[in-house]
């Protein structure tokens, strides 16, 4: 069992910043595939951002060029960089790992949860 923990949400203005944490209970660079997922009120959880276990980055359509996943072997912690921000990037935000180190899209695949952290972006 593997225990993801958030931090770093909270609020911000439109065009703002800010960067979430998820530090896994235990080794994961290089072994699973770690992903950002989001939920907004009403909505289904979508994949926003993910890296496999031979560092393949994908993102999301809609955070292109504004958000920047990236893991750190040493703290063996995932972050995500989150830079101009929108007031649809508003949703609690859940770090999430899968035992298979190449990353699929469907949430439903993945293994283990964190318990979010909200963002929230005021226009």
């Amino acid at each position: 069992q593997v225990h993801l923990v958030e931090s770093g949400g909270g609020s911000v203005q439109s065009g703002g910043s800010l960067r979430l944490s998820c530090a896994p209970s235990e080794y994961t660079y290089r072994r699973y595939c770690m992903a950002w997922f989001r939920q907004a009120p009403g909505k289904e959880r979508e994949g926003v951002a993910s890296i496999d276990s031979i560092g393949r980055i994908w993102y999301t359509d809609s955070v292109k060029g504004r958000f920047t996943i990236s893991q750190d072997n040493a703290k063996n912690t995932l972050s995500l960089q989150m830079n101009s921000l929108k007031a649809e990037d508003t949703a609690m935000y859940y770090c999430a790992a899968d035992r298979d180190p190449i990353c699929r899209r469907n949430p439903v695949l993945f293994d283990y949860w964190g318990q979010g952290t909200q963002v929230t972006v005021s226009s």
